[in-house]
């Protein structure tokens, strides 16, 4: 992971223009592929809501099997960031945004899996999944809770939701409508227009609001283009 602040000033500019002032403002990143630096760029617009936010910022990571974006950043993702302090639920005191099969001798892991981090000296809280508590057997997946997302909303000024690629999870598609505004990333010299334009389909026939998306493109700008067209 790299840090993209540097390249995506344009684009922060604009996703948070384009999004309702009023309360919380919530964004998503997803890319069709693997590969395209998704994380970075959420984890680095994370990092410039967090600086502006008023109250805290909190970056999701739908990843949770992998937790990448807690250790990059507890890891030394910039040299004025990290690392990683205190622990908080992140219940929110409602059902979890996740599911946990029962392992084999049919013991529940309970609800309370996820926490949120803050990162040191800033008002980031980045959230890691518990795989500690969970047996090798036992496989979790995102749920559709919107009552998570609404509580989140009432305790923050900013959610960035970081999502797996789509072509190794559907979990983008559960939060989809949970969210105000969704960024698709893309590198250009490896993701055809037909990727892109198929996602955007897909997730704006679950409810997602896709506002643009952003290229990625080592050395340049990263900008919020209107249209799917490359």
């Amino acid at each position: 992971m790299h840090d993209l602040r540097p390249q995506i000033g344009n684009l922060y500019r604009t996703a948070a223009r384009q999004m309702s002032p009023d309360g919380c403002r919530s964004i998503l990143f997803v890319s069709a592929r693997r590969g395209e630096g998704t994380s970075s760029m959420a984890t680095s617009f994370a990092l410039m809501a967090a600086a502006r936010a008023a109250r805290t910022a909190w970056l999701v990571d739908l990843d949770l099997r992998n937790n990448s974006l807690s250790r990059a950043l507890d890891d030394g993702f910039a040299e004025d960031v990290g690392p990683l302090g205190r622990a908080y639920d992140g219940s929110l005191n409602v059902d979890p945004i996740y599911s946990v099969t029962q392992d084999v001798s049919g013991r529940d892991a309970g609800g309370k899996l996820l926490v949120a981090q803050q990162v040191e000296e800033t008002r980031l809280l980045v959230t890691r999944f518990r795989n500690d508590q969970l047996r090798d057997e036992q496989q979790v997946r995102i749920v559709s809770q919107p009552t998570w997302w609404n509580r989140l909303k009432e305790a923050t000024d900013w959610i960035i939701v970081d999502a797996p690629a789509f072509e190794s999870s559907t979990a983008v598609l559960t939060v989809a409508d949970q969210v105000d505004g969704i960024v698709l990333v893309v590198n250009a010299d490896t993701t055809s227009v037909e990727d892109v334009a198929g996602l955007r389909l897909e997730l704006e026939s679950y409810g997602g609001n896709v506002i643009g998306v952003a290229m990625n493109r080592a050395g340049a700008d990263a900008r919020l283009l209107d249209k799917i067209g490359l």
